[in-house]
């Protein structure tokens, strides 16, 4: 198969999350490579990436919005709740009351003439796939936005103040490195606060890629071990070493 057709392919959400996809390594993976390899290609859903997809979709392609299955309950307590968790086989679901939210943020990112040039801009392209070799290993990503200077991604946060701090936690400097590398253009995160309803827009510094990189190359030195072609340890045999 050419690189043009997996590309193609890879436009699909099925096959990028798919099994398909899963013969490259995504940023998504990194944790579970550093820190508990048995769980590599295991994706929980939590209410922050159903949030997150969800605004995502709502930005950048409001027509699949039907696609997501909302329920009219009030919590996640009620049997309406449960019942429509059952019927679905979906681990977690939305809520009426996190789409008023999400709508919100929304509005607010796009009344924001800055955000709104850089978001719909007519040159750029929306969830575009990329892959390449990083480290020795095959890599994928797809760019929620990728623009004439910039490639884009839009976040959700609980607590926009603490977002430098939680780019560590969640590898965005990992994803930030991989994407300037298969994209070749500077990553810029555009982040909408789920909190205050503040919205920031950050960009990256050389240490911070400098710390992306050092996380890239230790995911796949362990896929190396675990994964790869002349993989040699059993996952379900590591050891998580540190010192206190």
């Amino acid at each position: 198969m050419s690189r043009e057709e997996i590309l193609k392919r890879l436009e699909n959400d099925n096959d990028y999350y798919g099994e398909f996809g899963k013969q490259f390594i995504s940023n998504s993976d990194i944790d579970a490579l550093i820190n508990n390899p048995a769980a590599f290609k295991k994706h929980e859903v939590t209410l922050p990436i159903l949030q997150g997809r969800y605004f995502h979709t709502l930005i950048l392609e409001p027509e699949k919005l039907g696609d997501m299955m909302i329920v009219k309950a009030s919590s996640r307590n009620t049997n309406i709740y449960k019942d429509a968790i059952a019927e679905s086989g979906e681990q977690l679901l939305l809520l009426e009351k996190d789409i008023e939210l999400l709508k919100r943020l929304a509005d607010k990112l796009m009344s924001n003439f800055e955000m709104y040039e850089l978001i719909s801009y007519a040159g750029n392209v929306y969830e575009k796939p990329a892959i390449g070799e990083i480290h020795g290993a095959q890599w994928k990503a797809k760019a929620d936005i990728f623009g004439p200077e910039y490639v884009i991604d839009l976040k959700t946060t609980g607590d926009i103040g603490k977002f430098k701090r939680s780019a560590w936690n969640y590898n965005y400097d990992s994803q930030a490195y991989v994407y300037q590398t298969l994209f070749g253009k500077p990553m810029v995160f555009i982040v909408a606060c789920k909190e205050t309803e503040q919205i920031g827009m950050y960009q990256c510094s050389p240490e911070f890629l400098e710390r992306g990189n050092a996380k890239v190359i230790d995911a796949v030195i362990a896929w190396n071990k675990f994964y790869g072609p002349d993989a040699s340890l059993d996952p379900n045999d590591y050891v998580k070493q540190e010192i206190l």
